[in-house]
């Protein structure tokens, strides 16, 4: 908060996971709020499902915007896809989440699966080390079509240059060791395997995991047990994400920083490995041509710790909005306008799902009571010296001083 007390930017756009309002009651995203107040900015806060903006992610995350007394401020896009909002927001928050009111029925776009995302790519192993290599096949989706797009498409110019010549780059996964590649190897290609389905596991009736006392443990090469106790004791048994699979119909639930399967559905669906870097980038929506430097789990952290791209631009467009004054009214929310998708993702989505040839407005916006200064309940008071580090240490600024 020194950084915006010190440079007073005219607007101010804040980024965290929603640990931001789930932590200690809310403290930090009080105290972030109240700290904004006190500076004399406005100030808002909202609840965002990267995958409500056309990814095959899930990833929700809590955006602050901040603008001077003189400024419009900011408005939070809603959503363009149909994505259920799942996972656990405090009760005295929930009114922040950026949705449609309940019980209304809304023209939305179809959600994205992995499937429309990843199927194109070319099969890779544990230990394939390319940064470079060709694309072996066409395009399968529309998602697939744009996100491939170069530079130049995506700015709506005319290329010349052929698909056939360009490179795929960062189409590579962690190097696991030899042990995790080979219980990798083990868990079977299909819809909903994990460890669980690993000799000697057995679930119990309130879905928990025990060992089988009929069942021989079952050993590596190296001497170690194919089902490692970790995973027998992840959240006291009760989950099923150690060595999970993600499955080509599901929605990705978040992109990590860290590519270990011990305690994440991170792998392929039919490939035995965790998925690539590449493959993360486009789940965060980054086309193809951007090209990721430094070893391989640094990329990883680069795409784990990124915005989303389409959350971004819905973000920036909700910015231009309020640097021109252009919102018609003080709801915290607003539709995208029809211009905000581009002619490569209007045409995407026409073929997509021809059923939905146009996203058509709806006739009439729902206000939804987010509040202006986030302060139904006040926040917390203490120290500026004191706690202004550990909110620094959670969020992630952007600062506009046009």
């Amino acid at each position: 908060m020194e950084v915006v007390e010190f440079l007073k930017p005219r607007f101010v756009l804040m980024e965290n996971v929603v640990d931001l309002v789930k932590f200690s009651k809310g403290f930090l995203g009080r105290y972030a709020l109240g700290r904004l107040v006190q500076l004399n900015y406005q100030t808002r806060l909202g609840i965002m499902a990267a995958g409500a903006y056309g990814l095959p992610q899930f990833r929700i995350r809590c955006f602050l915007w901040g603008a001077r007394p003189n400024e419009k401020l900011p408005q939070y896009p809603l959503p363009t896809h149909d994505v259920v909002v799942r996972g656990f927001i405090p009760l005295e928050f929930e009114m922040h989440t950026v949705a449609y009111d309940e019980g209304h029925s809304y023209e939305l776009q179809k959600k994205l699966l992995l499937e429309h995302a990843i199927s194109d790519l070319p099969p890779v192993g544990t230990y394939d080390g390319r940064d470079e290599m060709p694309y072996d096949k066409a395009p399968q989706t529309d998602f697939q079509r744009f996100i491939r797009s170069s530079e130049k498409e995506m700015l709506g110019i005319i290329d010349d240059s052929v698909d056939s010549d360009r490179l795929l780059f960062d189409h590579r996964p962690l190097e696991l060791n030899s042990d995790d590649h080979e219980r990798v190897c083990h868990i079977p290609k299909k819809k909903g395997a994990n460890f669980r389905d690993l000799p000697g596991v057995r679930v119990c009736p309130d879905n928990k995991v025990e060992w089988d006392p009929d069942v021989p443990r079952a050993y590596l090469a190296s001497g170690k047990p194919l089902v490692p106790d970790y995973a027998m004791t992840f959240t006291n048994g009760s989950s099923s994400k150690p060595f999970a699979r993600v499955w080509w119909d599901e929605t990705v639930p978040t992109v990590v920083t860290r590519a270990e399967p011990h305690n994440q559905a991170i792998l392929h669906p039919e490939q035995d490995r965790v998925f690539t870097v590449r493959e993360n980038a486009r789940l965060q929506g980054f086309p193809d041509y951007y090209k990721l430097t430094g070893p391989i789990k640094e990329r990883y952290i680069q795409v784990g710790n990124a915005v989303a791209v389409p959350v971004a631009r819905a973000l920036g467009c909700a910015l231009a909005q309020a640097f021109q004054k252009s919102a018609n009214d003080d709801d915290p929310l607003f539709r995208l306008p029809d211009i905000f998708v581009s002619r490569s993702e209007q045409r995407s989505s026409a073929r997509l799902y021809p059923n939905d040839l146009e996203w058509k407005p709806c006739s009439k916006l729902t206000r939804l009571s987010l509040k202006e200064a986030a302060i139904t309940n006040p926040p917390m008071t203490g120290s500026a010296t004191s706690t202004s580090p550990c909110i620094q240490s959670h969020l992630i600024f952007y600062i506009f001083m046009c």
